[in-house]
């Protein structure tokens, strides 16, 4: 047999490579094995085809299969350094750094949250939180409006001082206190304005406001009548001095507390407005007898029911002045019992001044029943009229008063006879 002769054919059970090599790489190899074996089949007589139908490699390809083995040998110990990189989890979060990609997620979601959020806008508190919230609004309302009035209290207070500082210097200046005596040892008591007591100066200083404040209101409201103005905007001209008037109303019940004679007197009111007052003001019956020629026309239903309001507001005023008439006999039977010639007895004295005191406390209660007539006398007049009524008739009732004033201050002035 000749040496030449080529070896049958053996089974490669020891492959040269892993089984897990990358078959890119497994292709690479076997393109190399499969050039040698082409090498060598211009030697063998075509047997190469025979081998690679069958898979057998020749033995002179023997150093083609230990250079493929080297390399398959590197391959895999490159893989199995990355596995063993990849599965320490403590090198890999040690050694790397947290990529950018992962932080810049983060804040894109963290600001989309954010952006989500401010989309939403802001929830609907529920209803205690509203009403406590109203509330503190309103608490904090009142207590503006506390501070405003105390301020406006101390600043008031401070021009009450100076005013009255003012007068008693200019009543001392025209000598109007003199000395005087009576029969208990009196001291020396001021006449004219410096009889006065502290309340009512403060109200006779009140009142002094009251009477600029209203002349002022008078001609806004006349302005509003002649401008023709809606009735909405002249309702509230007109209850401007409805309620200007109730302002008095609570100045006057102020000082009959402490000085209801000096009400009852009517030092503070001019001479002319002296001849016409009754319980410290007005009658109601006579100022709606003034009234009503000034108002027309009047429909026939407000006809009737100005003659009722004055029908009882007369029944109210003789009845309150039965009672002032009833009172007036009583104190002055008072005063007059016992002797009035004889020296009197110090006891019987001092009883009969404090029952006259206690009678003439009562007083009082019938000022303020007059003054509650007034006052319901300008309500039902507000009641009855329509708006422009109402403001012509609180027009008519300030002229009134101011020609009284202009007659008294005429009368002072005018030349004295010899």
């Amino acid at each position: 047999m000749d040496c030449t002769e080529i070896r049958p054919p053996t089974l490669n059970i020891f492959p040269s490579q892993p089984m897990h090599v990358d078959p890119l790489l497994k292709g690479v190899g076997l393109g190399s094995s499969s050039g040698d074996r082409n090498n060598n089949t211009n030697n063998s007589n075509n047997s190469s085809s025979s081998n690679i139908q069958l898979g057998f490699d020749s033995p002179t390809s023997s150093s083609g299969v230990s250079n493929k083995r080297s390399s398959s040998e590197q391959q895999h110990q490159q893989q199995s350094t990355m596995m063993m990189e990849l599965a320490n989890p403590r090198t890999d979060l040690t050694s790397k750094p947290p990529e950018p990609d992962k932080v810049s997620k983060r804040e894109s979601i963290r600001k989309g949250a954010a952006s989500s959020s401010e989309h939403e806008g802001p929830k609907t508190p529920d209803p205690k939180t509203l009403r406590r919230l109203a509330q503190n609004r309103e608490a904090a309302r009142k207590s503006r409006l506390r501070k405003k009035a105390y301020v406006q209290q101390l600043e008031s207070s401070r021009m009450k001082l100076n005013q009255l500082e003012h007068e008693l210097q200019r009543a001392r200046a025209q000598g109007m206190f003199f000395g005087g005596s009576g029969m208990l040892g009196d001291q020396s008591l001021p006449c004219g304005s410096g009889n006065l007591s502290t309340e009512a100066a403060v109200f006779d200083m009140e009142y002094g406001r009251w009477l600029e404040e209203h002349h002022r209101l008078m001609c806004e409201l006349r302005a509003a009548v002649s401008e023709h103005l809606p009735e909405s905007e002249l309702r509230l001209y007109v209850d401007n001095c409805l309620g200007h008037y109730e302002e008095m109303m609570g100045l006057k019940s102020m000082v009959a507390r402490a000085d209801v004679f000096h009400l009852v007197s009517g030092i503070w009111k001019t001479p002319a407005e002296r001849c016409f007052l009754w319980m410290g003001g007005f009658r109601p019956s006579d100022l709606l007898k003034m009234l009503v020629p000034q108002i027309e026309p009047l429909t026939e239903q407000q006809f009737l029911a100005m003659c009722s309001l004055q029908q009882s507001s007369q029944q109210a005023e003789d009845a309150l002045t039965q009672g002032i008439e009833a009172l007036h006999k009583s104190l002055s039977e008072t005063i007059a019992s016992g002797s009035l010639t004889t020296p009197t007895i110090m006891a019987n004295y001092m009883g009969q001044m404090a029952l006259a005191m206690n009678k003439l406390a009562n007083l009082e209660g019938f000022v303020r029943q007059a003054d509650n007539l007034r006052h319901q006398t300008l309500q039902q007049l507000h009641r009855i009229l329509t708006t422009r009524q109402a403001a012509r008739c609180f027009l008519a009732i300030g002229e009134y008063f101011h020609r009284l004033r202009a007659l008294s201050s005429l009368w002072l002035a005018r030349p004295k006879q010899e």
